[in-house]
């Protein structure tokens, strides 16, 4: 592996981990931009932006545009979060330079108001979609009621009405403003040459304007609060919990993950061993939610009307005997080996080597090789995962629940 880094004179970070033996290549275009740095005038814009670069540039059609990445091969697609608007693509080495200089025309695109309109209906009925499956749409409710007034506490779709009250100029404002050059990492992992890639970047992206974009990343405790909403064509709860945690700058969240693990994982966790394996719930899963300036520990459960109560003791009791007993040394080395393998795993393959080569330049502004990570997880110890525990009270949650009548 050999790690370069280039900026161009507007502000566009380049990031490549080079690995000569890779059979492909991936690329990523890491925009800084998410649901956090929305208004609730503009709520679900960085979304719906996303949605737009597909619709093509001045000189290329949507189909042109899906033609083009076809008979590249590429593996291609983007994602919105609170926080990044990452578009990528995997692909043959010998077709990189092609879809570089596609996803660089991407990148501007005409934004034109037929397609804006057209798309409007699309996010409307993502929106729905999402708001008909329980799983997510508890959980984006309790963020929204612990962040309360901190701006990570914004929804990624946005509502139906915050999006019926969008036009066209407060997209195409919004993404002048953080769509800049010096707020976008390219990063590229894979068998490639570097120099030669930089060069294709620097001819579809040195003339973008820079703006100076900034973030404010204030850390939040959130709040502590409990909400229901029924829905009478429910058969189950769902139910979300949400306490503070790390942010993604802490090196402690190696031990919050592996504590996540240790709690929630979907086999041998506490969670599975008192909740999934007597049949009490049919999911209770637990997972780290490290941002930028700030963190969010999550807890979904999913159980029958008449077990609730039940569960929410079982899970109090896991948090309270946690609290005064922490966890053990096998805990943490069965949860080290799962960590592991799965970073490994996923790591060895460009695609996956790119999610973590770009977001680490994104909230650390360093490379970090794999070996550092899988270093980091060896190292945590039992004393510092039951430090955390002290730190981070878990028993203190904000909750929402979605379920039948009479749901808790």
């Amino acid at each position: 592996m050999e790690f370069k880094e280039k900026t161009l004179d507007n502000g566009l970070k380049i990031i490549g981990e080079v690995n000569k033996s890779a059979k492909s290549v991936a690329i990523g275009f890491f925009v800084k931009t998410g649901a956090r740095d929305e208004t609730h005038q503009i709520n679900g814009v960085s979304h719906f932006l996303e949605h737009m670069l597909f619709k093509g540039t001045e000189n290329l059609s949507a189909q042109q545009v899906n033609e083009a990445f076809d008979k590249t091969g590429a593996q291609f697609n983007a994602f919105t979060s609170e926080e990044n608007t990452v578009f990528y693509s995997a692909v043959l080495p010998e077709y990189l330079e092609e879809v570089t200089g596609l996803w660089s025309q991407l990148m501007r695109p005409s934004l034109r108001d037929d397609d804006f309109n057209i798309e409007k209906n699309v996010i409307k009925e993502e929106i729905a979609m999402y708001q008909d499956m329980p799983n997510f749409d508890v959980m984006d409710r309790c963020k929204t009621l612990f962040f309360d007034s901190h701006p990570c506490g914004n929804s990624v779709l946005g509502s139906v009405e915050s999006i019926d009250a969008l036009t066209a100029q407060q997209m195409r404002d919004y993404f002048a403003k953080r769509y800049a050059p010096d707020n976008i990492n390219v990063a590229i992992a894979g068998n490639f040459d570097f120099e030669q890639i930089c060069r294709t970047i620097k001819d579809g992206c040195s003339s973008w304007q820079k703006q100076n974009v900034t973030r404010q990343t204030p850390y939040t405790k959130g709040v502590t609060k409990i909400q229901a909403l029924e829905k009478n064509n429910l058969q189950r709860n769902h139910i979300c919990l949400i306490s503070p945690a790390v942010s993604a700058q802490d090196k402690a969240r190696f031990a919050f993950r592996l504590l996540t693990t240790i709690i929630g994982d979907s086999n041998g966790s506490r969670f599975f061993w008192e909740l999934i394996d007597k049949a009490l719930a049919e999911s209770a899963a637990m997972q780290l939610e490290d941002m930028d300036g700030t963190g969010a520990l999550y807890t979904y459960i999913r159980c029958s009307q008449e077990n609730t109560e039940k569960v929410l003791e079982i899970v109090n009791g896991i948090f309270a005997e946690l609290a005064k007993n922490g966890i053990t040394e096998d805990e943490l080395q069965k949860a080290k080996n799962k960590r592991l393998s799965a970073e490994v795993i996923r790591n060895e393959i460009p695609m996956g080597r790119l999610i973590d080569l770009g977001f680490n330049w994104i909230y650390l502004k360093t490379y970090r090789d794999l070996q550092l990570d899988i270093d980091a997880f060896k190292a945590v110890t039992v004393a510092d995962v039951n430090s955390l525990i002290k730190q981070y009270d878990m028993s203190k949650f904000t909750q929402f629940s979605i379920g039948p009548a009479k749901s808790c």
